[in-house]
């Protein structure tokens, strides 16, 4: 709950617009109750057998997160998907390209050098 508390906290300081916070499912109560004290939007999501994940912060931004995750589970994002949940997040934008590029074409390889690509 320290933790929590400090997302919260951040949160409330525009240091972040949206948090993704893992906890255990018997929590549940507690960080709710508390989230809706502090007048926070949230999104629960199941996050297996005894745990949930909590998405809490701007009411826009929690509005995505319900239209994007739409009760699947995280794998079950497509590649665009993932890619605008995790830039949301704060997630560094060259690694989520990366990854972006990862989930689109599994089997491709990228090369690190500059200059190869192709112009259009």
């Amino acid at each position: 709950m320290k933790i929590l508390t400090h997302h919260i906290y951040e949160y409330q300081k525009g240091l972040r617009n949206l948090v993704m916070h893992t906890l255990p499912a018997c929590l549940q109560v507690q960080v709710t109750g508390k989230l809706d004290r502090y007048g926070i939007d949230f999104h629960i999501h199941g996050g297996g057998k005894d745990k949930i994940i909590v998405f809490f912060g701007s009411p826009a931004s929690v509005a995505v997160v319900r239209h994007l995750i739409r009760g699947r589970k995280f794998c079950e994002l497509t590649p665009e998907e993932d890619f605008v949940l995790g830039s949301m997040l704060g997630y560094d934008i060259g690694k989520q390209c990366e990854r972006y590029l990862k989930k689109l074409t599994p089997l491709a390889v990228f090369p690190e050098q500059k200059g190869t690509g192709t112009s259009g």
